[in-house]
């Protein structure tokens, strides 16, 4: 699919110069959700310079590799690479102390904190946000109770201030955009202020439905093994069914502490190359996703490729997952629950989830969409 470059479309103050752009983005240490992201923003804007607070060049794209990308004073503290997220008191100085003179449009990526630049009078400040903070916010307890007892003293004594400026800085946006009902309405209770809602875009092109002759036996968890996505709860609940269960995901320590003393019928894969995640994605009887995402591209990645989600009820999978079209959904994080949802599934006739059908609905998120909307948000400035 060709991509048309937003500079060539729009030019500023009826002049034939394209736009100068900056995309702020919170740091670039590997390639998730939000580096996707980032990737077809880059695409649309081809010229634009990327400010973040750490770069990991080894661990990004070709295409993010291609743009000038700047660190800011969070970069120069000691191990800033890899310890980042304990200089998270730092980087509202830092944001504030990036120079965006000369710039047209600034685009801030935000979920660790990007959209706290201070941007010239005459630009236009659009805010894509994938999530607000929510280790200052909805899961603030989630991760301080995570920490030991110096990490939760000190979460306890910054969290107040960091809240204070993160409501502040949104009054410094012209325009939200919001990943997902879910993300839209935090948004309106943390920050007070309304964002429109676009689906993040999600390449499904690059997933393929199995032929009907080599569906497996069983169901798949993937992507990163991180608390709050729930995995124990999908090992817990696939332990007492019985049934086998694939887990695809890391980091090392996290596969470590889950496949800890684990039934024979859950197998841990860890990180895999993408070709094995598409692979058992398009294979999988269903996936299960039993944490509160604020969108989740992996459950349209699976319907992408042919299989259904069974997924928990709140957060972006109410906007991605159909229940009893696409999927089923469940509505408690618990065992018994879970384990109810598997139990229907199974009792429903294969064609109820037609891969086709399911591959339609995953098209409905598919980048066209998004580049579109990034555009219209755009067109009364440009």
């Amino acid at each position: 699919m060709k991509i048309d470059p937003i500079e060539n479309i729009h030019t500023v103050g009826g002049s034939a110069a394209p736009p100068r752009v900056a995309i702020i983005h919170y740091w670039l240490v590997g390639m998730r959700g939000g580096e996707k992201v980032l990737e077809h923003l880059c695409r649309m804007f081809p010229q634009a310079d990327i400010y973040t607070h750490v770069a990991d060049l080894n661990s990004l794209s070709s295409t993010l590799r291609r743009h000038r990308i700047i660190e800011t004073s969070v970069a120069r503290l000691p191990l800033a690479r890899k310890i980042y997220p304990y200089y998270l008191p730092f980087m509202p100085r830092a944001l504030e102390a990036i120079d965006l003179t000369g710039y047209d449009l600034v685009i801030s990526s935000e979920a660790g904190p990007a959209k706290g630049v201070v941007v010239p009078p005459d630009a236009f400040h659009l805010c894509y946000v994938h999530s607000p903070m929510r280790y200052l916010w909805d899961q603030y307890h989630i991760y301080r109770n995570g920490l030991g007892a110096l990490g939760r003293i000190a979460m306890s004594l910054m969290a107040p201030s960091l809240r204070v400026w993160d409501v502040t800085s949104a009054a410094r946006v012209d325009h939200f955009l919001a990943n997902s009902n879910h993300v839209a309405k935090r948004i309106e209770k943390y920050w007070r202020r309304q964002a429109e809602v676009v689906y993040p875009p999600v390449d499904v092109w690059e997933f393929e439905v199995a032929p009907p002759e080599e569906l497996g036996d069983y169901y798949l968890m993937a992507g990163e093994l991180a608390p709050y996505k729930r995995p124990d709860l999908a090992i817990e609940t696939f332990a007492k069914l019985g049934k086998p269960l694939v887990v695809i995901g890391g980091p090392d320590k996290a596969v470590q502490r889950l496949s800890a003393n684990r039934p024979r019928n859950i197998t841990f894969l860890g990180k895999v190359d993408f070709q094995t995640l598409k692979h058992h994605m398009a294979r999988c009887k269903a996936l299960i996703f039993p944490g509160e995402e604020d969108f989740g591209i992996i459950p349209v990645e699976v319907m992408a490729s042919g299989r259904p989600v069974l997924a928990y009820g709140r957060g972006g999978a109410l906007d991605t997952v159909v229940d009893g079209r696409t999927g089923l959904l469940f509505k408690e994080q618990s065992v018994d629950s879970l384990i109810g949802c598997v139990q229907r599934f199974e009792t429903l006739p294969p064609e109820q989830f037609d891969p086709a059908a399911l591959r339609a609905h995953a098209e409905g998120f598919a980048p066209d969409a998004f580049h579109s909307a990034i555009e219209k948000a755009l067109a009364t400035r440009f």
